[in-house]
């Protein structure tokens, strides 16, 4: 029993360690939203660039999408960028309807098989990837998040305090 657990810890491990890398080597993602507008890493230089995964039937998702407006409404003129990406959804008009009744105001991109080569499918929901201005993958956040808690990570980074 004690060597299938570690069997399994170690096969999580490989597998989380492989999800962070294909995002870490995919600093040159493209991703285009809603409006048909494409989003590559390397426009963002010089700007934190959060990723977040999302389903329309989260309720954590749910629950911090007004800070994700918050922090796009804030900070998009200044020092951050926010994308979210709806997964596991019906199709495209549910996507648009829920972002107009959200008021979603930060680029949303419809999650497929082509977003999910660059990342891999998000094993949980919300998961977030963070950016730093220099386009370095520094956080990988699985579950809920919160404009504070981002805020937090900017300044540890600029502090030096988190990799």
């Amino acid at each position: 029993m004690y060597k299938f657990c570690r069997f399994v810890v170690l096969l999580s491990l490989v597998a989380f360690m492989n999800l962070e890398s294909r995002a870490e080597l995919n600093n040159s993602f493209m991703m285009k939203d809603l409006a048909g507008k494409e989003h590559h890493l390397s426009d963002y230089h010089g700007k934190w660039v959060l990723v977040n995964y999302w389903a329309t039937w989260c309720p954590p998702c749910l629950d911090e999408i007004p800070d994700l407006v918050s922090l796009h409404e804030n900070k998009k003129s200044k020092d951050l960028v926010v994308l979210g990406v709806a997964v596991d959804y019906k199709s495209e008009l549910e996507v648009r309807n829920f972002v107009d009744d959200m008021l979603i105001s930060y680029p949303v991109i419809l999650g497929n098989s082509k977003i999910y080569s660059q990342y891999g499918a998000p094993e949980i929901l919300p998961t977030t990837y963070l950016y730093n201005p220099q386009g370095k993958l520094v956080k990988v956040k699985r579950g809920q998040i919160s404009k504070q808690y981002i805020e937090q990570l900017m300044k540890s980074n600029e502090s030096g305090l988190i990799k």
